[in-house]
């Protein structure tokens, strides 16, 4: 039924990163620049000199041809196949039934008009989810994408789609590694985190394999392409993005109220044919009489119902920063149980931050800093050394000595160096580095080891810093580093918390690193060992996940699921994306990779996750108008097919004609959609779609608003003496008021007055109140009703009201409707 709503997102290679040469045309020869970007396909290569002078074209061509484009298949859904998924559902199948008996019965007029509700209907959904696929498209890059390659000995810009295995690719600052690829020359440092999770750059020289995604923070290597397309570690997380999906709770409950009615209704228009047929009807009017039952029961406006109150929602969500990509992720929200959350830049800030500094008898912080700072690169985007250098300023720089000579970081010797002068004109050096390199270099220190073991087992990133001559140096002291919650992570989680929302880390970072983290941002609980995640694991069990890789986050989620909870994904990276998809709720930081953003059901926009508790406020609202509407429907479908059979006794006819009923429906379904702009209570806790007592709760009160009708009808037979055409037209009005008393009742959980109706709401009712009296007065479709016995069914509609009112509260507490 909302089939759209599944549609693959997973058009992921073509959407990773501007390069710095977008005007170069394919073929082109041209320098390698910082920006040089790779793809991929699984290929044996090595490391030998004579691979480094690259493919021969005619052995691209080949390769090409056998391993073909180096791009990811597109599976997504064609507008036309989505807008007939609108028709092939089981309200359009009821709809498009009775449109068939219409035509059968000669009825055209009617069929037309049953065939334009049914067009309607189908519109609106696909119109309302077709702008939230358009909020998707906009966040997605669709450059054509380039690659600096060495083909026939000469260094060429060419089309990433045309990359095949065993190309000779260069990798330079700032330049993303799109591509499966082997090092062969050079040495860079590797920011993964978009794939793997971890903070903090890695080191990587010759020998080393690297996934399409990590970004070259400094340095410069050549590289082999090992693998393209589908094949690659991103085509595998894209995989299992495709194959990632759970059904929506807003397609389950439709299904399950639609099949409720079917069944409850079914029974009785079964009835109503037994009897008819008893009382030896003639087929002309025991066609009409199940044609007429047939479109009472019909919840014609509940699915678009479904998709304008989550279209709602997500406007107001996009006024707060907040872009959902799926409308069922707005229902979603609502009964959010459990928040799966990314550490690396969803708790913390994705960025590294001197933590601590212990300095070595003889020195200060402000001298350690200063001496760190002095064997920084200044102006790279090495994010150790920028981090160092940020600290540093903070503290007092003058007099520091002055720079002579400065040694990038080296990975073979893991050290930086600066040589200076101080005040009195000596030489001076300082280093950075490992505490295992530094500590050569220095006379022996009793406490140094013991402090950095320490930190590193805390999960800090542990410098260490010497100072002295060429020729002596000393240990000045030890700087750790790590990556700090962001400010507004502890509160949201408390939040979280009071909204009745569990939130659990869920990260691949080690252990201990994950314990600080917890700690600091209010996760108190258990830390899962590492390894594979358990199936029965319970959200409860644990408050971290560490060491988790992104097929276990995706099978956690699931194990979740299968605990029975509703499950809430947040991330930022390529390794989040499955489990962004199968969670219900999935949600793409503003920091977050395409990758990441096209699988989640919504994207944050602003800095921060005070989007998520706003998506949770937003979906309760959305769900309390959703309520209130699915059980509207479910008493006026109750109340119209019960009151069928009591007219049917009472007079011996069909009390309503088919075109009666189309009017109601119109005017009564249609018009009752403004329910999705009411204002409403959201509740304090997780929602839950609790169908079946829905279900009792919607057919007592049809019931209650069966005993008005049939008192009003009856009143209209016995007392008034109206014929069987007066009594259609007040049969007709009756529903029609009757139908506007319940709203009211039904719309609040409470008293009908604790909460003040929406402008649109009033104005829907207004309309329908007015249309109904002047066809019925005017005798239009219908015969014509006196003023006057409309105004007293009007006055008994009100009365009605409080009366159902009253007994309304208790049941409703009674069955959990909240």
């Amino acid at each position: 039924m909302f089939s759209s709503e599944q549609c693959d997102f997973f058009r992921l290679a073509k959407m990773l990163y501007r390069r710095k040469y977008p005007d170069s045309k394919a073929g082109e020869t041209m320098p390698v620049t910082a920006n040089s970007t790779v793809l991929t396909r699984t290929a044996e290569v090595s490391g030998e000199d004579s691979e480094l002078q690259g493919l021969t074209s005619d052995e691209a061509r080949v390769r090409l041809a056998k391993c073909g484009p180096n791009d990811m298949p597109d599976t997504a859904i064609q507008p036309w196949r989505m807008a007939l998924t609108k028709f092939w559902a089981p309200v359009p199948w009821m709809l498009e039934a009775a449109i068939i008996l219409q035509i059968v019965l000669h009825e055209y007029v009617e069929a037309a008009v049953i065939a334009g509700l049914l067009v309607f209907n189908a519109a609106l959904g696909f119109f309302q989810e077709g702008r939230a696929q358009a909020t998707l498209a906009a966040l997605k890059s669709r450059l054509a994408l380039t690659a600096a390659v060495r083909r026939d000995g000469e260094w060429k810009n060419i089309a990433a789609t045309e990359l095949v295995p065993g190309d000779t690719v260069k990798l330079s600052l700032g330049g993303v590694v799109a591509a499966d690829v082997k090092l062969v020359e050079g040495s860079i440092l590797l920011d993964q985190s978009m794939l793997t999770g971890e903070s903090v750059p890695i080191e990587a020289g010759p020998g080393l394999q690297t996934y399409a995604g990590a970004l070259v923070r400094r340095g410069e290597a050549t590289a082999i392409v090992t693998a393209t397309g589908v094949s690659t570690k991103f085509g595998h997380t894209a995989e299992l993005v495709r194959t990632a999906h759970v059904e929506s709770t807003q397609q389950k409950t439709v299904m399950r109220v639609v099949r409720n009615l079917a069944i409850c209704n079914g029974v009785i228009i079964l009835l109503l044919v037994a009897y008819a047929h008893a009382r030896k009807m003639p087929i002309g009017e025991i066609i009409p009489l199940v044609l007429t039952a047939v479109l009472a029961s019909i919840p014609i406006a509940l699915p678009a119902t479904f998709t304008l109150a989550a279209a709602l929602g997500a406007r107001a969500l996009a006024r707060l920063g907040v872009l959902p990509t799926r409308l069922s992720a707005v229902d979603e929200a609502a009964t959010l149980e459990v928040l799966c959350s990314d550490k690396t830049g969803t708790l913390t800030r994705n960025e590294l931050t001197v933590t601590a500094i212990c300095p070595e008898p003889g020195f200060d912080e402000a001298r350690v800093l200063a001496m760190a700072a002095l064997a920084s690169s200044e102006g790279g985007q090495d994010p150790v050394d920028t981090a160092i250098r940020a600290a540093a300023m903070k503290g007092n720089t003058a007099n520091l000595p002055k720079l002579t000579k400065f040694v990038p970081f080296d990975p073979a010797t893991k050290m930086s160096e600066a040589t200076a002068v101080d005040a009195e004109g000596g030489t001076l050096r300082a280093v950075k580095g490992a505490f295992a390199a530094v500590i050569k270099l220095t006379e022996p220190v009793a406490t140094g080891g013991a402090t950095a073991h320490d930190l590193e087992e805390k999960g800090f990133r542990v410098l260490a810093v010497a100072v002295g001559t060429p020729a002596t140096m000393r240990l000045a002291g030890i700087i750790a580093l790590s990556d700090p919650p962001r400010t507004d992570a502890a509160e949201l989680i408390k939040e979280l918390h009071t909204l009745g929302v569990r939130t659990v880390m869920v990260t691949g970072d080690a252990p201990a690193t994950a314990a600080i983290i917890a700690r600091a941002v209010g996760l108190d609980g258990a830390i899962c060992p590492p390894g594979p995640i358990p199936e029965s694991v319970r959200p409860e069990n644990y408050a971290v996940f560490a060491g988790v890789l992104p097929e276990d986050k995706y099978h956690l989620v699931q194990a979740f699921q299968k605990s029975g909870h509703t499950v809430g994904m947040c991330g930022d990276g390529a390794n989040d994306a499955p489990a962004l998809r199968q969670a219900q709720m999935g949600i793409a930081v503003s920091t977050a990779t395409d990758v990441a953003k096209s699988a989640a059901g919504i994207v944050l926009t602003k800095p921060g996750l005070e989007g998520v508790v706003a998506a949770v406020k937003e979906g309760r609202v959305t769900f309390q108008r959703i309520l209130t509407y699915t059980l509207n429907s479910v008493t006026k479908k109750v109340v119209q097919v019960l009151f069928l059979a009591v007219g049917l006794i009472l007079t011996g006819h069909a009390i309503l004609t088919p075109m009666l009923m189309v009017i109601i429906m119109i005017t009564g379904d249609f018009l009752g959609m403004s329910l999705t702009t009411d204002n409403v209570r959201p509740s304090p806790m997780p929602n839950e779609w609790r169908v079946g007592n829905l279900t009792i709760a919607g057919v007592f009160m049809g019931f209650s608003e069966l005993v008005f009708c049939t008192a009003v009808l009856a009143v209209g037979k016995f007392h008034l003496g109206f014929g069987i055409e007066t009594l259609r037209t007040l049969a007709f009005v009756v529903i029609v008021f009757g139908n506007q008393a319940t709203t009211y009742t039904n719309r609040s959980r409470q008293r009908l007055w604790s909460t003040r109706p929406s402008f649109w709401l009033v104005l829907s009712s207004v309309a329908d109140l007015l249309i109904a009296s002047t066809l019925a007065n005017r005798g239009i479709a219908m015969a014509p009703l006196p003023s006057l016995v409309m105004g007293g069914t009007l006055a008994g509609a009100v009365v009605f009201a409080f009366m159902a009112d009253i007994v309304k509260v208790p049941v409703f507490h009674r069955l959990g409707i909240a």
